[in-house]
């Protein structure tokens, strides 16, 4: 039996031994953006970061990291309306007020739905509608927050394998939830899926449009994210246009069974082949905060 002070040792000893294995050091993403428009030039940016109807930001404050993607419902195009108007702007919103600090890194829902209101209050009247989801890094804590809308969304990898993930939102098969402004006056704001969790350094995050995971399983994804060997930008940009290269192709191979053909065939439809889609793909690892 251990005598009292004995056993104050152990505990004492226990104590000191966590707290010297806690990791004192900032965090951070270093990432990079790769993707393509459906009805556009391999690469090519419109205005601002959006691939089509896609739309991306990456921004970086002295407390957090913070990243985010928007898929702009196509069928607006129909009314006369160009969809990434309000996923661009939407996405710039955000950029905008994560800049000016006008955000907590543990409440990613705030900086969507305080974006989406400021749309909302636009002088000029923006009509759309968009999926979207924002990852924010807190440098000290050291945790990921997310928040997730319709079937954009992330994935976190650590050694090879899927650690964490976004869960899709749909109303039913190929109808996600969404942010939207439709005349008159018929907004639309579905709550976001929001998440919290602790994450490593060499952590990575995936994050992208549903372009990506219409067109590409995991295993298809964890098999190019292999080719990661370091953290230096270049190396996250070439896998991250790798990865977004092939989801091109895929998305328009009339014979392959495609995780979106898959899905369409569970719910009774006769589906094959790729879909064809923008492709928005934000690559990053969880990286020792440098100035």
């Amino acid at each position: 039996m251990l005598s009292v002070l004995s056993y104050g040792r152990l505990v004492a000893r226990a104590v000191i031994g966590g707290l010297s294995q806690t990791d004192s050091r900032d965090y951070s993403l270093v990432t990079a953006s790769c993707g393509f428009g459906k009805d556009f030039r391999k690469g090519i940016l419109k205005k601002g970061m959006c691939y089509g109807d896609d739309a991306c930001f990456i921004a970086r404050h002295r407390s957090a990291d913070v990243l985010g993607v928007a898929d702009g419902v196509g069928g607006w195009r129909d009314y006369g309306v160009d969809p990434s108007q309000f996923s661009g702007t939407l996405m710039k919103t955000c950029e905008r007020l994560v800049k000016e600090g006008r955000f907590i890194p543990s409440n990613p829902v705030g900086v969507l739905t305080t974006s989406y209101y400021e749309l909302l209050q636009n002088k000029v009247p923006l009509l759309g509608s968009s999926t979207a989801c924002i990852v924010v890094l807190d440098r000290q804590s050291h945790r990921l927050h997310t928040a997730n809308l319709g079937d954009s969304g992330f994935l976190v990898v650590r050694g090879g394998e899927v650690v964490h993930r976004s869960d899709e939102q749909q109303h039913y098969f190929n109808t996600p939830f969404q942010l939207s402004i439709a005349p008159p006056g018929a907004e639309g704001a579905a709550a976001p899926f929001s998440s919290s969790f602790d994450v490593q350094l060499g952590d990575i995050i995936l994050t992208a449009t549903d372009g990506l995971f219409d067109n590409m399983p995991d295993y298809m994804i964890l098999q190019e994210l292999k080719k990661l060997k370091n953290t230096n930008y270049e190396s996250i940009q070439q896998t991250a246009r790798s990865i977004a290269e092939q989801a091109h192709v895929l998305a328009y191979d009339p014979n392959y069974m495609s995780p979106f053909a898959q899905f369409a065939c569970d719910n009774g439809l006769n589906v094959r082949g790729g879909k064809p889609d923008d492709i928005t793909v934000l690559l990053s690892i969880v990286a020792e905060y440098t100035d």
